[in-house]
């Protein structure tokens, strides 16, 4: 979990994409390595070893069965017995979910594969959608050719489907199969083991299920399915990255990991009862004036949701959709990361830990408290594995505070972290405001927006209003390095939507919205915004915030990393956490 068109494209719009013709190889004499790596960046290229490797031909002819078949799709056999199988069977049954098997102009069969099939959890679960408990699976299906999303919610107990959303240029998380296939061609490439000085061992790759991309091949900003098995060596990373639309290895790309002792922690796992209590639970806040819901997504992080105080309703609910993290400006590659519940998931980072309730002092007063969530990798705080924290801050004054973290360490020493918050207040006679030098000015169109070192705020550092109703309104005051948590600043994209809840437009749990390794607005939310942008005056509308966090491993300056140190004897862990979020101050008549 750990990659644009536009909003009305989640239900029932078309997709024609233009054809792709596959361009026939030609034999080439032996060239030097530099030459031949940068064939295969410019996606020229492919390894004759990794052409005639038994797994790669099998693979082929897999395919290629397949596409003969009525239903050009590949089941997913590796979790769930008949229950899966059932909402397979039922899911693909329907002509709505099976839109875009085949080209709506052509009518030639595209290869499809279903990724996952699950319970459905709570996140998952559309308003007035009902049941019986146990009844609901949710089923993942990947379009290779359009490189589209279908996520369907089947009742297994009255046998039909009861909801699907197509996602247009979305990557769900990939199956164990996939996972191994990766680290196949990446074991079994010479250029890695060029690259290397050895032939890597099937054990070494880690982060292989994180989806990635690289500029100038096919994987750039994820138009194709990449995922990038990195192989650490020393104070650096090798990252073999896999293109599995074309099953070969596109590119290698070198980062700095830095310096350190040792990896000196395993984290301790508490998956099932993590995912009992708090992934197919939602639990329940109520304290100092706040009531709320929370849950532990499948891919959005923690949510919480039904945010009300002194009894007002003030939130729908907010999230974190997605991590970006790019490694690059021009390269163009990094991981789309995601982090959530620790079952059915292919996350490298997830919750290992249960939330935790905190209360927030000030000299000898109660003023709030926090909810936070962690995720780690396994091997954190070893090179290659990350670290993040959630935090959720409400005051007794009605502020609220929505952040997030990097811990590091993460794969390299150039960093830039890019995570997807998605708020969506409570109302639906919302008006959005920013702050200019006339004054406050009203957004009346879906828009986006990033903060830089010219934006104007009000005399109280305030940049952006929204209004929830006649007496409801909120001030948005963007980190600017002014909070105790050591934030240098947010430098954060902001998009405005409508809220359409007749489309899936992140209501529910998410697939990846966006790829890694863009650096301008394209993180995502610009999906939801149509070449017509919607009006949104006195209507429903989705705040998404998407702060952006450079790391640095200099010595003073260290920031989004974690470290080792010798202490009498034992390595200890030093982390340098990077927090990005904004204040939401309600104006002073309010309560």
């Amino acid at each position: 979990m750990h990659f644009f068109l536009f909003k009305g494209y989640a239900q029932k719009k078309s997709i024609n994409k233009p054809k792709v013709t596959a361009v026939k190889k030609t034999a080439k004499p032996k060239q030097s390595a530099a030459v031949y790596l940068n064939e295969y960046r410019a996606g020229l290229m492919t390894p004759s070893a990794l052409d005639t490797a038994t797994f790669i031909v099998a693979r082929k002819k897999e395919i290629e069965q397949i596409l003969k078949d009525s239903l050009p799709v590949k089941w997913y056999l590796e979790k769930g017995g008949e229950k899966a199988i059932l909402a397979q069977k039922i899911a693909l049954a329907d002509p709505f979910f099976t839109r875009y098997l085949f080209d709506l102009k052509t009518k030639k069969p595209l290869w499809n594969e279903i990724f996952g099939v699950y319970p459905a959890r709570p996140g998952d679960i559309k308003k007035g959608i009902t049941a019986l408990p146990g009844a609901l699976m949710r089923v993942e299906m990947y379009n290779y050719a359009n490189n589209l999303t279908t996520i369907g919610l089947v009742d297994i107990f009255s046998m039909k489907l009861v909801s699907a959303d197509h996602y247009p240029d979305m990557q769900p998380d990939i199956p164990a199969s996939l996972i191994q296939l990766a680290e196949k061609i990446a074991i079994h490439s010479p250029e890695v083991e060029k690259a290397l000085g050895y032939k890597p061992s099937a054990k070494m790759p880690i982060m292989s299920s994180t989806k990635t991309a690289l500029n100038r091949t096919k994987c750039e900003r994820s138009q194709h399915l990449c995922v990038a098995p990195t192989f650490v060596q020393g104070n650096r990373a090798l990252w073999a990255i896999v293109d599995l639309t074309d099953n070969r290895l596109v590119g290698l790309r070198w980062t700095n990991t830095g310096t350190d002792g040792a990896v000196v922690t395993e984290r301790k796992i508490q998956n099932e009862n993590v995912a009992d209590c708090y992934c197919e639970k939602v639990n329940s806040i109520n304290q100092q004036g706040w009531n709320m819901d929370y849950l532990l997504t499948a891919s959005d992080g923690l949510q919480i949701s039904n945010v009300r105080f002194n009894n007002k309703r003030i939130l729908n609910n907010v999230k974190l959709v997605d991590w970006h993290v790019s490694y690059s400006g021009t390269d163009g590659f990094g991981y789309s990361d995601a982090v959530g519940c620790p079952i059915y998931s292919q996350a490298a980072v997830v919750a290992t830990d249960p939330p935790k309730i905190a209360e927030l002092i000030d000299g000898d007063s109660v003023v709030g408290f926090m909810l936070e969530q962690k995720f780690f990798s396994e091997l954190w705080p070893g090179p290659c594995n990350y670290s993040y924290s959630q935090r959720y801050f409400f005051y007794n004054d009605g502020r609220f505070r929505v952040t997030c973290a990097s811990i590091g360490r993460g794969c390299g020493n150039n960093g830039t972290y890019r995570p997807v918050f998605r708020i969506s207040f409570a109302g639906n006679e919302q008006n959005f405001y920013e702050y200019a030098q006339e004054g406050w000015k009203r957004w009346d169109t879906e828009r986006w927006q990033l903060q830089k070192p010219s934006t104007i705020y009000d005399p109280t550092g305030y940049q952006y209003k929204i209004s929830t109703g006649a007496e409801t309104s909120f001030y948005i005051e963007p980190g600017n390095g002014q909070f105790k948590d050591g934030g240098r600043g947010d430098n954060a994209f902001v998009y405005l939507t409508k809220n359409h809840l007749d489309k899936d437009e992140g209501e529910n749990d998410l697939v990846t919205i966006g790829p890694c390794c863009n650096t301008d607005y394209r993180q995502g939310p610009e999906k939801f915004i149509d070449s017509n942008p919607e009006k949104t005056v006195n209507t429903d509308l989705v705040l998404w915030y998407v702060p952006q966090m450079k790391n640095d491993d200099r010595e003073g300056s260290k920031y989004c990393w974690a470290e080792t140190y010798y202490e009498n004897g034992v390595y200890k862990i030093k982390a340098y956490p990077c927090f990005a979020g904004p204040m939401f101050v309600p104006q002073k008549n309010l309560y």
